[in-house]
């Protein structure tokens, strides 16, 4: 089955994540643990993870179904030991949050150099605060999400996601999330039958989909290639519809997160029927 959902709101509390999931028909959904913009949050209550475990049970969901994404002000890269070690407090704070919830997973972006170190230190790094956070840690997998390239950000190219797996010990606790717009405007084309199948089999051999936890679902305002972080509704950019057909067919995306990220929420009910509306009865793209 694929489980397709939208990256909801968590206003009044987490509890409320899944039911706004439930009431856009959402099958998964992504949440924020604690304002994304802010480094530090009051604790989980008792009160605040019980409401949130009913709600899940009310809305058919399993913590599979779920992708947390971390604050964006974490950077696992960066090039000085201050903010770093600032990043790596948040990121571990991140993880235990999620495992008081009962998720399995936590979604984030790999990080950034900053111009200040070459690429290999930055994937170093990223590495070393992985090892050091799954030491510290339990029964969450930390998921990397491929990212557009803008500025000095890395993870915008298959072997920087292979980079940072093959820098991790713990390989049974990292994943990987496919960013459509991210991976489009990074220079993956996606947009035919013949383009899509090349670059899943260059993602497969180079990273694996063993590794594929979940998939956030957008169409990209930029052009391919434009390494800008922008994303669009569905069919409503250059990506186009055809990118999510494929995706809708493929069946090495069942049982995973498929997250819209799309810039109109009100349109997230009807963007998740025309993804279910695409499923075709047998499906086509094999795996490559």
């Amino acid at each position: 089955m694929k489980r397709v959902g939208a990256h909801v709101a968590t206003t009044g509390g987490v509890a409320n994540a899944p039911r706004n999931a439930t009431a856009i028909g959402a099958r998964a959904f992504a949440l924020f643990t604690k304002n994304q913009r802010q480094w530090s949050a009051k604790p989980l209550s008792a009160r605040e993870i019980d409401d949130f475990h009913e709600a899940m049970a009310a809305g058919g969901f399993r913590a599979a179904d779920v992708l947390p994404h971390d604050s964006y002000l974490i950077n696992l890269g960066h090039p000085e030991a201050e903010g770093w070690e600032k990043s790596l407090n948040a990121f571990i704070d991140e993880m235990r949050r999620c495992r008081l919830l009962g998720l399995t997973c936590l979604n984030f972006h790999p990080g950034s150099h900053l111009r200040q170190i070459d690429e290999e230190r930055s994937l170093d790094r990223i590495g070393e605060a992985l090892n050091r956070t799954l030491e510290v840690t339990e029964g969450v997998t930390a998921v990397i999400e491929n990212t557009a390239g803008q500025g000095s950000n890395l993870g915008y190219r298959w072997e920087h996601l292979a980079g940072i797996i093959a820098r991790v010990e713990d390989k049974s606790r990292i994943g990987v999330c496919l960013d459509t717009c991210h991976a489009f405007v990074a220079g993956y084309d996606l947009r035919s039958e013949a383009s899509y199948t090349e670059v899943m089999r260059t993602f497969g051999e180079t990273v694996g989909f063993s590794y594929l936890r979940g998939m956030h679902l957008n169409d990209s305002k930029p052009d391919l290639g434009a390494r800008v972080d922008r994303h669009e509704n569905l069919g409503r950019g250059r990506l186009g519809l055809e990118a999510f057909r494929l995706i809708m067919n493929d069946p090495r995306m069942e049982e995973i997160p498929l997250i819209l990220e799309t810039i109109d929420d009100a349109l997230w009910a009807e963007e998740i029927r025309l993804l279910y509306g695409m499923v075709e009865s047998g499906e086509r793209v094999e795996a490559g």
